[in-house]
């Protein structure tokens, strides 16, 4: 198969798709991977590397869509992207369908083959190509909602792990997956007095036997989420259902409740966002103030720390890529049921479930 990996170009994303190591597997077992010149540049892999490996370098992302059966980049293709995909040709990146339905059109009219990184899901139930990335924003989460705590940037004026004689800031995390863990994983480990919240008991209950004692949970309704936003510093949104858009747990009125200053730092942001006031924001101007509240809402966080981030992801998706080029995407996913659960889109017509629900589309689902 061949196999293309253009230069991402939504603002300030420095990830690419693939790296040197996740090339040379595809050219030992025989395919053609063509790289876009720089692509690799902002993670610190550059062209020579990818030469190397076996990749051969064009010039524009228009001769990587051109040339490619598969493409495999991080995020969504954006408008300057739509027209290059091709019919039937296969997209394998992180996708969020269900928070853009432009972008759900888009693809539906281009009638490629649409694999999306976070619906991939195994046996455990688990998103394994969704949690390298989780697991690096729930942890960004903390460092960037700790900067934006500080005066100049609008918040609190509040350190988070406090001093002697000072208490320590408080964290409200809302969701208990792999985000909203390494949020208070981090946040513990700064000293921060942690409060995480969840609807599943089960996860609630591995916080508390992992979590050290500075570390509470607490059950997710409505009734406590308002008791906690107005005690609370810092609030990190890592609510996710698989696919779907994310729940406002956080409405437009609570805002008024919150102490002028507090930092709201919404990793949900891709699947809309779990704060009703959420708007997508980028590096280059990742904040705005409502109500005196601070929003925190980049959509790619990853995207900051590009070399950690594609590494990462590179070490999860690439098993899925070499099957996919190996088989063919309809081999792959009748044999890999896990990768099956990726398709969202499949030549024009959508088959997952969720994206329907997301826009009230009554589209058939086929798998």
């Amino acid at each position: 198969m061949i196999v293309g990996v253009p230069k991402e170009i939504k603002n300030n994303e420095s990830r690419v798709g693939m790296t040197p190591s996740g090339v040379f597997e595809l050219v030992k077992n025989n395919h053609t991977v063509y790289v876009q010149s720089g692509a690799g540049d902002g993670s610190g892999f550059f062209n020579k590397d990818y030469q190397q490996a076996g990749a051969t370098i064009l010039d524009t992302i228009g001769q990587v869509y051109a040339m490619s059966e598969m493409i495999v980049k991080v995020k969504e293709p954006i408008a300057e992207e739509y027209d290059l995909i091709q019919e039937g040709q296969i997209v394998f990146t992180y996708f969020h369908f269900a928070s853009s339905e432009p972008l759900t059109k888009a693809m539906i009219k281009q009638k490629g083959i649409c694999i999306a990184y976070e619906t991939v899901e195994d046996e455990e139930g688990t998103l394994p190509l969704l949690t390298p990335m989780s697991e690096v924003a729930g942890r960004m989460a903390i460092q960037q909602g700790a900067k934006y705590l500080e005066k100049p940037a609008k918040g609190r004026g509040v350190l988070l792990g406090g001093v002697p004689g000072v208490a320590p800031g408080k964290v409200l995390v809302l969701g208990a997956g792999t985000v909203g863990i390494q949020a208070a994983k981090m946040a513990a480990g700064l000293g921060a007095h942690v409060t995480i919240m969840d609807v599943n008991m089960k996860r609630l209950r591995y916080v508390n036997d992992v979590m050290p004692p500075h570390v509470v949970t607490d059950f997710s309704n409505e009734y406590s989420i308002r008791k906690h936003i107005k005690t609370h510093d810092l609030i990190i949104g890592g609510v996710l259902l698989k696919g779907a858009k994310a729940p406002n747990l956080i409405t437009r009125d609570m805002l008024k409740e919150m102490r002028p200053g507090t930092v709201i730092v919404d990793v949900a942001v891709d699947q809309g966002g779990c704060v009703e006031t959420t708007k997508a924001t980028t590096h280059e101007d990742p904040i705005y103030i409502i109500d005196d509240v601070v929003h925190y809402c980049v959509a790619n966080m990853p995207g900051a720390v590009p070399y950690t981030s594609t590494v990462a992801l590179t070490n999860v998706t690439l098993p899925y890529v070499v099957k996919l080029a190996n088989l063919g995407w309809q081999s792959a996913c009748e044999k890999d049921k896990s990768l099956q659960k990726g398709l969202n889109i499949i030549e024009g017509k959508v088959v997952y479930k969720e994206i329907n629900e997301a826009f009230n589309w009554d589209t058939p689902v086929l798998v």
